[in-house]
């Protein structure tokens, strides 16, 4: 089973959980708000990461078609 696919649908998942912790959350005054909104940050970054990863494994492991060396004229 090709891993690109899986990967950059979690990677997109982690990208969307961490927008939604960041631009959800409002602290006011709450420290442990913050920390929450701050790991939001960290994990929308990391799901940038991992969807760019998921996108490079998938075109890395295409099948190309053999190059047919063919002189015959």
């Amino acid at each position: 089973m090709k891993s690109g696919v899986p990967l950059a649908v979690i990677g997109t998942s982690m990208f969307i959980a961490g927008l939604m912790l960041f631009y959800l959350i409002n602290p006011e005054e709450n420290k442990n708000l913050e920390n929450i909104k701050n790991i939001g940050t960290f994990v929308g970054l990391s799901g940038m990461g991992v969807t760019l990863a998921g996108i490079l494994v998938y075109l890395l492991n295409k099948n190309e078609q053999p190059i047919k060396e063919n002189y015959d004229v």
